[in-house]
């Protein structure tokens, strides 16, 4: 038998405690790491949350940026405070619209989980919205505002507090009623005490317009920081849309307060237009010569020919610089739009960049106020029982009884020739074949109100027209002398024959001026002579024509007891084509002007220093221009930043010549061009000109000095408005 041991193995132990103690380390160390797993997660999901919300707000504002003027047009429109039509133009409604549009209330639409197939997909997305019932929750009036209710607070009639705008007074209670609830533009809002010392101008002297900062924004209609003539209307408003959720998201938001503004700025630029326009070039192909520009330039769309330098280019739409054009001495061999090109030029060079488009500046947008060729026509747009819109309409009561007269708000403040203080229309003609007028109507305010006349054309009246002193100076084949030009009525009663603009010794008898009434002894009148005739001009190839004096128009306002010249100091010229229809009413002219058409003559203009605000005129028919046009001083304005000044004027018509009797050998301008041309039209280009026969003149003959307006004394009393919307956050910067 055999036996067999094996030896122990080695002894060891288990310690409890390092085991414990162990795990209880490990276990430590890996909810450590969970919860800042955790929170890490939880700083993520705010973080991105926060973005969210962020991307949302900004895309409301934009929204709200691109809806509201559209809505003060509308509030402009008549009867636009009807039921059912004034809902869509209130903040609330604004603010509502711009929450759907900026698709604020869902994460993903609807539309986008079906294009990829996940309609039944479950959202747990904290940040989806049901804020559609509930526009209060998101905007307010702006914190401790309790003058007012609503959504916003109103710059109008008391001041908001350091780092608001200035802001405007209004004595009309609906203007200011309303403008809590919508967003008004209108006349009756104006620069008052509440201003004073917060504009450029004192407020008494300019109180529709005055000199205000440009913003801080990229588009350089101006440079920012730099004066420009404006008025700015204003909105504040806070927004918190976080606080609606925060229930659901635990997300500490405060809310955010920012100013809306709407600036009415009056066309100021040296040359301006919403349409495409062509600089550089004459259409005959040749260069621009002795041609200054001075400031920006504005075009809807732009494209610099030949060696054009511009101090300045804002566009809407793009511009295109030719090889050897410059913008404030920049050349650019590619797009000026491009990515990088903006921040590349302000860090090389310092300043403001000189090519704009208003897309490019965040919460901003550019609005010309451009009605076309109806800005030249007041029966282009309807006349109105009734006005019954959103913004009061101060133009309404200018026409007293004159029903026929009374355009829409939105049509008196975008409408030049309805503008107008006077009129002068062609009401009556001869026959279908004999275009001569036998009729004109004359409409100017006295005493504030619109007063008509009617004037015939021929020589026979059947009564002494207004202006004429009813005291005879001569009897039956009596003589009388005059010392300066008059018109002169020979007659009795009912029935008298007139001429026009005579001077020196007139014979009143039958011989000189015919019979008007046989078997009646009749006698010898004059009046103040009228500031216009109507006459077929041989230098025209006949073409009848309006003459148009402005010389003469003071002396004729005080002659009938009309307001003066600075109230008259607007003339619309129109053809009335919608009073009557057959062969002795006037057909509706042509755009573009033709020949067979009436025309617009302005003759003894040089001297307009009786026209203390200015002068304008506006047509719907071709104008020429036979005289020196506004080359006289007159006294300085107070506050007026120059030494020599002349009075503001404009010209709006189709299609402007110069001469009348001969072609003139050469035209020295000063002053701005603009256009009224849209989108759709052909390309415009400012600077061409055309003499009395149509003939383009060449470029050696036109010298041309172009400048911006920088003082509310240099708007004529006629101008295009164009509205500036911003959007910017009240900080402690503002």
């Amino acid at each position: 038998m055999k036996t067999s041991s094996r030896s122990p193995l080695p002894r060891g132990y288990v310690s409890l405690v390092l085991v414990i103690t162990s795990g209880l380390l490990l276990t430590a160390l890996l909810l450590y790491s969970y919860k800042h797993s955790l929170s890490s997660q939880s700083i993520e999901a705010e973080v991105q949350l926060r973005l969210d919300y962020g991307e949302k707000e900004d895309a409301i504002l934009r929204s709200i940026v691109a809806t509201t003027p559209n809505r003060a047009i509308r509030a402009m429109r008549s009867n636009s405070l009807a039921a059912g039509t004034v809902e869509p133009l209130k903040w609330e409604t604004i603010f509502s619209e711009a929450l759907t549009n900026a698709n604020t209330r869902k994460s993903i639409s609807a539309e986008m989980l079906t294009t990829l197939g996940a309609t039944s997909a479950k959202l747990g997305n904290s940040g989806d919205s049901t804020v559609a019932t509930n526009v209060g929750s998101i905007f307010s009036r702006i914190s401790g505002d309790t003058a007012t209710t609503g959504f916003v607070s109103s710059g109008l009639n008391r001041s908001l507090g350091a780092g608001y705008p200035a802001a405007l007074n209004c004595v009309d209670s609906n203007t200011i009623d309303r403008d809590k609830l919508y967003p008004i533009i209108s006349a009756n809002k104006t620069y008052g005490s509440m201003a004073s010392g917060l504009v450029g101008l004192p407020t008494a002297n300019y109180p529709n317009l005055n000199v205000l900062k440009y913003p801080k924004i990229n588009f350089g209609y101006a440079k920012p920081g730099d004066s420009f003539v404006a008025k700015r209307n204003w909105w504040a408003f806070n927004i918190g849309l976080a606080g609606n959720d925060q229930t659901l998201t635990s997300l500490p938001l405060s809310n955010r307060q920012f100013v809306l503004s709407i600036y009415e700025i009056p066309s100021q630029l040296a040359i301006s237009a919403s349409s495409f326009m062509s600089l550089g070039k004459y259409e005959s192909g040749d260069a621009w010569q002795n041609v200054s520009i001075e400031g920006n330039v504005f075009a809807g769309k732009a494209a610099l020919e030949g060696n054009v330098a511009l101090p300045g280019l804002a566009s809407r739409r793009g511009v295109d610089i030719g090889t050897g054009s410059t913008v404030s001495g920049q050349s650019f061999s590619g797009n000026p739009m491009a990515v990088g090109v903006r921040e590349s030029y302000q860090v090389t060079n310092g300043s403001f960049f000189p090519v704009s488009q208003a897309s490019e500046s965040g919460r901003v947008a550019f609005v010309p106020i451009n009605r076309g060729v109806d800005f030249f026509d007041r029966y282009a747009c309807a006349t109105e029982a009734t006005d019954n819109a959103v913004s009061p309409n101060n133009f309404w009561t200018r026409f007293g009884t004159l029903t026929s007269e009374r355009k829409s708000t939105w049509d008196n403040y975008s409408i030049g020739a309805v503008q107008c203080a006077m009129r002068l229309d062609i009401t009556r003609r001869a026959s279908a074949s004999n275009l001569m007028p036998t009729e004109i109507k004359f409409q100017y305010l006295k005493g504030g109100v619109m007063q008509t006349m009617t004037i015939p054309v021929g020589l026979t009246v059947q009564a002494l027209p207004a202006g004429f002193n009813t005291t005879a100076v001569a009897v039956e084949n009596g003589s009388y002398t005059f010392t300066d030009y008059v018109d002169v009525a020979y007659g009795m009663g009912s029935s008298f024959y007139i001429q026009r603009n005579v001077k020196g010794t007139v014979n009143f008898n039958n011989t000189v001026f015919g019979d008007p009434l046989v078997g009646t002894v009749k006698a010898g009148y004059y009046g103040t002579r009228f500031f216009a005739e109507v006459k077929a001009v041989s230098t025209l190839g006949g073409k009848i024509c309006v003459v148009v004096y402005p010389q003469r128009i003071a002396a004729y306002l005080a002659a009938i007891g009309a307001d003066g010249p600075a109230i008259n100091n607007s003339l619309a010229v129109n053809v009335d084509y919608q009073s009557g229809i057959g062969a002795t009413y006037p057909t509706k002219p042509n755009i573009p002007c033709t020949d067979a058409d009436y025309g617009v003559v302005l003759d003894e203009c040089a001297n307009l220093s009786t026209f203390t605000k200015g002068f304008s005129l506006v047509s719907n028919l071709r104008l020429y221009i036979a005289d020196d046009f506004n080359t006289t001083t007159t006294t300085v304005p107070s506050n007026y930043t120059g030494t020599t000044y002349y009075p503001p004027c404009s010209l709006f018509t189709p299609e402007k010549r110069y001469g009348m009797s001969v072609d003139p050998f050469a035209v020295n301008f000063t002053g701005q061009v603009g256009s009224v041309s849209s989108d759709t039209d052909a390309v415009v280009r400012p600077l061409d000109s055309k003499n009395k026969s149509g003939a383009a003149m060449s470029a050696s003959k036109l010298t041309v000095n172009l400048k911006p307006i920088t003082h509310p004394a240099d708007i004529p009393p006629i101008t295009m408005m164009n509205w500036l919307i911003l959007l910017e956050e009240k900080t402690n910067q503002f």
